[in-house]
């Protein structure tokens, strides 16, 4: 059975192990700069700078969604931005990441808020493949980075 919940600051040390195991599966752990402690301090305060979902599949942890929530100036309303959706290989092709997307959307419409945004891989197949059946469109635009 899947269960899609809300992570809590205890569930610091599995999404920081998610968030390293989505870094290893595209080859770039050398690009993760947070740590636990960052982590517990911008994301469980009074003022959180992102959300996390945590799928368990018969109370195991299968993978996450985590997100953050942008203004865009053109709608003139909130949206959330949808910054990573991981799922352990072994709960691939189970509706775990169906589960977590699933979730968000409900927590995107009991806020009113009628836009979920996020960036993909241009190359990754499967993943666009999964978001295309999610009924999500792909939008082509470029990517740029400044690292200041």
């Amino acid at each position: 059975m899947i269960s899609i919940r809300e992570a809590t600051k205890d569930d610091v040390d599995i999404l920081y192990d998610l968030i390293i195991g989505i870094a290893r599966f595209h080859d770039q752990e050398e690009f993760v700069n947070t740590n636990k402690q960052e982590m517990r301090n911008a994301g469980f305060n009074e003022n959180p700078k992102f959300g996390a979902l945590i799928a368990e599949v018969n109370n195991k942890v299968a993978g996450y969604l985590s997100y953050t929530w942008n203004y865009s100036i053109w709608n003139g309303t909130e949206y959330m931005n949808l910054d990573d959706l991981f799922v352990w290989e072994e709960y691939r092709s189970h509706k775990v990441g169906f589960n977590l997307m699933v979730k968000a959307k409900e927590i995107c419409l009991e806020k009113n808020i009628n836009l979920i945004r996020w960036e993909v891989e241009s190359n990754n197949q499967k993943a666009i493949d999964f978001y295309n059946r999610v009924g999500a469109t792909m939008k082509e635009k470029g990517i740029f980075r400044w690292d200041l």
